[in-house]
């Protein structure tokens, strides 16, 4: 019995990291001499048995093994590595990959159980919204109004300038169509969806992540990883796995630690492209500042009063 049970975990083990014949290869050939050594593909983090009790529901258990993390270098020459997260995403898991920021929770962006999953590891209620990254623009002109592209009553054309910021470090906030799933903003435990639709839309710069994107029909639901107790970013994925794996992550892609420093977030539903938080990204100059538009408000205001 203990045979069968070994000759069944081998076998599951090698189903998990193997690549399907039928899935899309990356354009990088798998080089066979590192087909040998299945360690440096693959570690499995052993889950520790006092945290069980805080354990979520998990989609895609491993026996014992936990979580599965994969360790890619950002040259690009053993994206490879990454078939079996790209099918884990397609079948619905909830993981951490890098960014051109900080280390980002994701999911498929249709599969609503896979996005009350992520609010449930993450601890964030119905109400906050949930931003997605996107492949290329098309994915934003999808999922939301797109940017504005200019009038001839003198509106400027934000599209052009935008397409110079992008891929970057980048969020930006813009309405919501009808394609964008309404779980994503649903307030409160009802059915009720926010009246105001809004997303936030990003084309990191960053390979790994972009080769994620890039082999996956759909974008992705994110929303920053950090300590559940403290409004702080996790920067080494060896501290996200340890964290994260009792609650019920799935997998992991390892692209080394990040620095602490978020996007820059822009807000383009009002008249003027408004950075709401400054992060990486740097204040463009046809970006204005929350306290300069602010300022403008409060001086038309003035004016108009007199």
């Amino acid at each position: 019995m203990a045979a069968v049970a070994s000759s069944f975990s081998r076998f599951s083990f090698r189903c998990a990291v193997c690549p399907s014949p039928l899935r899309v290869r990356f354009s990088q050939p798998h080089p066979p001499a590192r087909l040998r050594v299945s360690s440096t593909v693959v570690a499995l983090h052993k889950r520790n048995p006092k945290r069980l009790k805080y354990a979520a529901e998990r989609q895609f258990t491993r026996g014992d093994a936990g979580l599965l993390r994969v360790e890619v270098e950002p040259s690009g020459g053993d994206f490879w590595k990454l078939d079996p997260i790209i099918d884990l995403i397609n079948r619905g898991a909830v993981g951490v990959i890098p960014t051109d920021t900080v280390y980002s929770v994701v999911c498929d962006l249709s599969n609503n159980e896979s996005i009350e999953r992520l609010r449930r590891l993450k601890g964030i209620g119905d109400s906050k919204p949930l931003s997605i990254l996107c492949r290329s623009l098309r994915d934003i002109d999808t999922y939301t109004t797109g940017f504005p592209q200019g009038t001839n009553q003198g509106q400027a054309n934000i599209f052009r300038v935008v397409k110079r910021a992008i891929p970057g470090p980048y969020t930006f906030i813009l309405p919501a169509s009808k394609q964008f799933p309404k779980q994503c903003i649903k307030h409160g435990s009802s059915t009720r969806y926010a009246k105001r639709r809004q997303v936030g839309v990003r084309i990191p710069d960053d390979p790994i992540c972009q080769a994620i994107l890039q082999n996956l029909d759909e974008p992705l639901i994110c929303t920053s990883v950090k300590y559940l107790s403290e409004d702080e970013w996790i920067l080494d994925p060896v501290i996200i796995a340890d964290l994260y794996e009792p609650l019920g992550l799935d997998f992991i892609v390892d692209g080394g630690p990040r620095i602490a420093d978020p996007s820059t977030v822009v807000d383009m539903m009002g008249a003027n492209p408004t950075v709401i938080r400054q992060g990486k990204g740097l204040k463009l100059d046809w970006m204005v500042a929350k306290d300069e538009e602010e300022d403008e408000a409060q001086s038309m205001f003035s004016f108009k009063s007199a």
